[in-house]
């Protein structure tokens, strides 16, 4: 079954070949006429779930498909960061969900992972992005880098220091 914006980005795809044709206009208020139709179902459904079974409702939106629709709908009952944080932690990485920024999460990654943080990378992006539709970019920071604060040894102090003083 293909993803909602997969499916989403199909029927642009569609759209763009009636682009500058006289059906593109009909066609994009069919589309926008079966949106709203949807919606409006799916809001009924989920409003009635919200009231009489809350858990069931949970249920239904940790499924990708129907959490894709509620996310399309703006009608899922958890906001984009409790989505994310749930999909990192599916994942069982050591990932850190920061925030979001002008819709693009930030997630601190450890790195010294080898060869395959690229994969990791790019899993972890899915990840994010297949729960969280509504973000545009994922943004991946390393944690800083850790230095030490010191004086250093004192003046004489080491092997060197000890073959001087016999």
């Amino acid at each position: 079954m293909p993803s909602v914006r997969a499916v989403g980005d199909r029927v642009e795809e569609l759209l763009g070949v009636l682009l500058g044709g006289p059906a593109r206009e009909p066609a994009e208020q069919i589309v926008r006429e079966l949106m709203d139709l949807y919606g409006e179902g799916l809001a009924r459904i989920a409003g009635l779930l919200r009231v009489r079974d809350p858990a069931l409702l949970d249920e239904l939106a940790g499924d990708g498909l129907l959490a894709g629709l509620l996310v399309l709908h703006d009608l899922h009952p958890h906001d984009a960061g409790t989505r994310v944080r749930r999909a990192l932690d599916r994942l069982g990485t050591d990932a850190e969900f920061l925030g979001v920024d002008d819709g693009v999460a930030r997630v601190r990654v450890a790195r010294g992972r080898g060869c395959g943080a690229a994969a990791a990378d790019a899993l972890l992006e899915t990840a994010v992005l297949d729960a969280a539709p509504e973000l545009t970019g994922v943004e991946l920071t390393e944690p800083a880098a850790l230095f030490q604060i010191g004086m250093g040894p004192p003046p004489g102090w080491g092997p060197a220091a000890e073959g001087r003083a016999s």
